[in-house]
């Protein structure tokens, strides 16, 4: 069974989300949250599996209570889900630590699908999502410099081999962590897969590391 908190600050929303989730036989509902501080202690008492989590929020805001269940507890998958499209609130999510990034009017299927994939380690995105990613990526000079530090440790492991479980136990993390981070890479770096990342990594980063 996934175990999924709900956040969000419209109970009518909250509702909604937990019946669609009654739908599913292999996700069930541990806790429900109406804004971000809330949801930091919930996650912290639960450790669900997945957060589905809203943006626009009284006091802590989605993004960095998403930063802070992260920040606790690595292994934890963040879900964005939000009525709002606009690049600064994608970047904000997705640095803080989401996995992935869908918008409220998404099909019943594709939240639950969503829900799935982060676990699975993969990166689901609203089309209009990706498009302003895609954008964004196009303007900037250089994706290198919105790496973090700790996904320029994965991307460099990557381009020298190592698989996953290797890299998990030389930084001290999960493999689930390391897929996350992986899947942030690839999406600043515009690639589709490891090797691709590799060999990003070995054209920019060779030089400098």
């Amino acid at each position: 069974m996934i175990r999924v908190l709900i956040v969000d600050d419209h109970a009518i929303v909250r509702t909604g989300l937990s019946q669609l989730l009654a739908t599913a036989n292999d996700l069930e509902l541990v806790g429900a949250a109406p804004d971000g501080e809330t949801a930091v202690r919930i996650a912290a008492e639960l450790r669900p599996d997945v957060i589905l989590m809203d943006l626009s929020m009284p006091d802590v805001d989605g993004a960095t209570a998403t930063r802070r269940i992260v920040a606790d507890n690595p292994d934890a998958h963040v879900l964005v889900l939000t009525s709002f499209s606009d690049q600064s609130r994608i970047l904000d999510a997705l640095q803080a630590g989401a996995e992935g990034y869908l918008l409220k009017h998404a099909e019943p299927e594709q939240i639950l699908a969503g829900i799935r994939e982060v676990v699975e380690g993969g990166s689901p995105l609203d089309p209009k999502a990706a498009r302003v990613l895609l954008t964004s990526r196009r303007g900037a000079g250089g994706p290198d410099h919105k790496l973090t530090d700790r996904e320029r440790e994965v991307l460099l492991m990557v381009r020298d081999g190592l698989p996953n479980k290797s890299i998990a136990r030389r930084l001290g993390i999960s493999e689930r962590t390391v897929k996350a981070h992986l899947t942030n890479v690839f999406q600043r770096l515009g690639v589709t897969d490891r090797t691709q990342a590799a060999v990003w990594a070995q054209q920019h980063l060779s030089e400098r590391e």
